[in-house]
């Protein structure tokens, strides 16, 4: 879901979107208010996937240096060059927040700031999704060979799509009709 899509517009006479209060989410909130909450909501969540990209970029960082590496073949090395510069891509998108917080605190930008880290927080999570395939399925072909890594990679990103898409689309759609 969008960053800034989640709890309509601060109240002003009805003339925009409809308030919080309509929506039954029982905040009554400046939309200074709603901005820092919402700005402390996305750093928890950034967090999590900050920790598990930087987790990953270190582990293949250290994947070059082993014995075994320099027995890969010219697909698995570009298969981890790949998977290296996604790791670092993810990491990018994912610390970008703080940079930005830095650039913008004292501003009195919030609402742009969570806008903006919401974006990069989704295309960090996409990048972080394909680096933790492309992981799997080189992972997959040093352990057990080509056809299985293929599938299995497959089946990963599959999950990752349930997970992190269809879940929430799908839970979105029954609290929409039930009207909560």
């Amino acid at each position: 879901m969008p960053a800034d899509a989640d709890d309509g517009a601060a109240e002003d006479g009805g003339t925009a979107r409809p308030t919080d209060r309509e929506h039954g989410f029982g905040r009554h909130e400046t939309p200074e208010a709603r901005a820092d909450r919402r700005w402390a909501e996305m750093l928890q969540e950034v967090r999590v996937t900050q920790t598990g990209a930087q987790i990953l970029f270190g582990f293949l960082l250290s994947v070059a240096f082993t014995p075994r590496f320099t027995q890969l073949g010219g697909f698995d090395k570009a298969l981890y060059a790949t998977t290296v510069l996604l790791g670092a891509l993810a990491t990018g998108a994912l610390v970008a927040p703080v940079s930005l917080h830095r650039m913008l605190a004292g501003h009195r930008r919030k609402p742009e700031l969570v806008t903006m880290t919401g974006r990069l927080v989704v295309v960090g999570m996409a990048l972080l999704a394909a680096a933790v395939v492309c992981a799997v399925l080189l992972l997959l072909r040093v352990a057990l060979g080509g056809g299985w890594a293929w599938g299995l990679a497959a089946a990963v990103l599959a999950w990752f799509a349930v997970c992190w898409l269809l879940l929430p689309a799908v839970l979105r759609h029954y609290l929409d009709r039930r009207g909560s």
